[in-house]
């Protein structure tokens, strides 16, 4: 019964995720319709006749109705077709393969250093409560919050690419690049990133462990004589899991999605760059299309933390 229970649950997570997916693409194509100028226009150039405009819309389907046009666009999605690039004529999906690739190959390595080191921190937090150590860790993931990701990726480029030349300026990888030479190319923008979730993760996993630390068990461990650091290892983290993991795949999703100023900053060949280049010549297709895959990632990472919820979590099993 218990794992019937479960396995229901688990199936609306994923009902609801591909139903948040399909609302995300109208919404989605709905934007991109409403956006002001002529697709048309904006690929003949100004001194296109009113012929050659014409034509061009009839060519790309744009005299159709919009709802034909969305579901023309969801079906190709659907089959793997993600459309071709207005500017240049390229296939949008064989595009988008290695900047996809070098995306999450960015921000793996970020989410590699910034989820270990924010559980630690919360954990140090936590174990030296309102004791200077965790004045100083609060403190320094204060003010890491309240500075603009642009600000921090310009500031580590001026000192360690510009002043100290340690790491390139401009993070450029390619397919010949080895591991270790792909590893400096992204050392400053995933050193941006890292600051830029991290604060946030160290700041929820203390106050998931404070939360759990107020429970009844907790002072019955205290009462046993275990200590600090044993009642936060055995007793509060196992019970926090649930919480933090919420809070780490929420930030995972920041990570993929939030990349777009970063990857512009550095001039990384990845999905936002894409997008930012795309965006400035007006190609709707691949706004479309890279819009959808951020949304993807997006609800996939948060369906991800509410199934996970639900295994560590009895109490979310049967709500009442």
């Amino acid at each position: 019964m218990g794992s019937s229970r479960i396995l229901i649950l688990i199936a609306q997570r994923i009902a609801m995720g591909v139903l948040l997916l399909f609302a995300v693409s109208a919404l989605i194509f709905a934007g991109t319709q409403i956006l002001p100028g002529d697709v048309a226009q904006s690929i003949l150039g100004q001194a296109a006749t009113p012929q050659a405009l014409a034509n061009l819309r009839e060519e790309l389907g744009l005299n159709d109705p919009a709802i034909v046009r969305y579901f023309r666009w969801l079906g190709g999605v659907l089959t793997g077709d993600l459309g071709t690039a207005l500017s240049n004529g390229r296939d949008i999906a064989s595009s988008l393969e290695d900047r996809l690739g070098n995306t999450l190959f960015l921000a793996a390595i970020a989410a590699i250093v910034s989820v270990p080191l924010a559980i630690l921190l919360g954990l140090l937090a936590v174990r030296y409560r309102n004791g200077a150590i965790d004045k100083i860790i609060s403190g320094l993931a204060l003010a890491s919050t309240s500075l603009p990701e642009f600000f921090i990726g310009y500031v580590l480029m001026l000192f360690f690419a510009v002043k100290l030349q340690w790491f390139p300026s401009v993070s450029t990888v390619y397919d010949t690049m080895s591991f270790v030479e792909k590893l400096r190319a992204v050392a400053l923008p995933a050193t941006a990133l890292t600051f830029v979730v991290l604060a946030h993760m160290m700041r929820m996993t203390r106050a998931a462990i404070l939360n759990v630390m107020q429970s009844a068990y907790i002072e019955t461990a205290e009462l046993k004589g275990l200590s600090p650091f044993q009642i936060i290892r055995r007793h509060a983290f196992p019970n926090a899991v649930a919480p933090i993991v919420n809070v780490v795949m929420l930030n995972l999703a920041y990570l993929v999605v939030g990349v777009v100023v970063i990857e512009v900053i550095f001039v990384y060949p990845g999905l936002g760059q894409y997008l930012v280049d795309h965006v400035t010549k007006r190609d709707v297709p691949v706004v479309q299309a890279v819009g959808l895959i951020f949304a993807a990632v997006y609800i996939g990472l948060n369906m991800i933390a509410d199934i996970v919820a639900i295994l560590a979590n009895p109490r979310l099993r049967n709500p009442r």
